[in-house]
């Protein structure tokens, strides 16, 4: 009997990839089923894959791709064919298992019948590479205890994913929160514990890369807050109200009345000065460096930009009833199709 499978799922990941599956293989108990879900990849993954020894799921090329999508159809793999499975670990294609990870996990999900889901430290592989890498390891140490979500990584009862039917398909990103709130409404719980989980490569070496990703999550914030933000959650709507303040109200107003005001509504501008210095306070206060808290309080406050355009990208996607196409930000080192 197994008790536990894995789930990763990857589109391009070239050698993060093989690190992933090198590091699944070497940290879950023998014998544990692993399945790749692969999204049309064109690098030669899904052959090293299988090279491996591992179970490889295409996608269907005709449908379009999402991350959610894949973890299902991964978990439904599991669930088809190794149906006495206690435990899930998803992972994304980029991240590496670490050690002791399923250990600590497991022994926290054995503590209480209510736990859906437990998560640890996601960290950047290379955080110095880039001020952008840096942003992505801060936004992964989040607050240790019960927990509204959890990101791509984590260790699942497959019970509780049963329960609520998975990830919503559809959902190009933000999937993950969107499934934990419809897990907390049926009793469950989430839970980050103190452990290390994954190493995250984010390869995010441009400012275009950053700046894609942050439209991703704008799109995220206006689809949460259309999908949750009139219930009792009221879900990202604090974030979607900034996202449209600081990124398309205040610079629209400080330069539509700059004329008729003599420049007297530029002084507006000084508002993200303000912003930024709050932000920055925030981030010390939780023990960041200083020069890590102004790389995150100069890049957030810039980000609103980004964020209202994905918002907006979300609404009118909406009105044109267009299906959601995913929003890459990275590409991947070519990788020979054998090992």
């Amino acid at each position: 009997m197994h008790q536990i499978g894995v789930v990763t799922i990857g589109r391009n990941e070239g050698e993060r990839l093989i690190r992933c599956l090198t590091s699944l293989q070497a940290s879950v108990p023998a014998g544990s089923p692993i399945v790749y879900v692969d999204s049309g990849s064109t690098d030669g993954s899904v052959a090293r894959a299988r090279a491996m020894g591992i179970s490889v799921v295409e996608l269907d090329m005709t449908v379009p791709f999402t991350m959610a999508r894949g973890r299902n159809t991964g978990f439904q793999y599991l669930v088809d064919n190794f149906p006495d499975l206690t435990y899930v670990q998803f992972v994304d294609g980029d991240c590496e298992l670490l050690p002791s990870w399923i250990d600590r996990a497991v022994a926290a999900l054995g503590q209480a019948d209510d736990l859906a889901i437990v998560c640890g430290r996601r960290r950047e592989r290379f955080p110095e590479a880039s001020p952008y890498n840096r942003l992505a390891d801060m936004e992964w140490n989040t607050p240790v205890g019960e927990a509204k979500a959890c990101g791509g990584d984590m260790l699942a009862r497959v019970e509780a994913i049963k329960a609520v039917g998975g990830y919503n398909p559809k959902m190009i990103c933000g999937e993950e929160p969107e499934m934990c709130i419809r897990l907390r409404q049926k009793g469950w719980r989430i839970q980050r514990i103190d452990a290390d989980m994954t190493l995250h490569d984010a390869a995010m070496t441009r400012f275009g890369q950053w700046w894609k990703r942050s439209i991703r999550g704008g799109w995220a914030v206006a689809e949460g807050k259309a999908m949750y933000g009139d219930s009792a959650e009221v879900y990202m709507v604090k974030e979607d109200k900034s996202g449209w303040l600081w990124g398309a109200i205040i610079p629209a107003v400080a330069v539509a009345l700059a004329w008729p005001s003599r420049g007297v509504s530029l002084v507006l501008l000084l508002g993200y000065l303000v912003l930024g210095w709050r932000i920055y306070k925030y981030r010390r206060g939780q023990g960041d460096l200083p020069g890590h808290a102004r790389i995150y309080a100069f890049f957030c406050t810039l980000s609103k930009f980004p964020q209202a355009l994905g918002q907006g990208r979300y609404w009118l996607n909406r009105w044109r009833n267009k299906p959601a196409t995913l929003i890459e930000y990275k590409s991947a080192p070519m990788v020979s199709p054998e090992p």
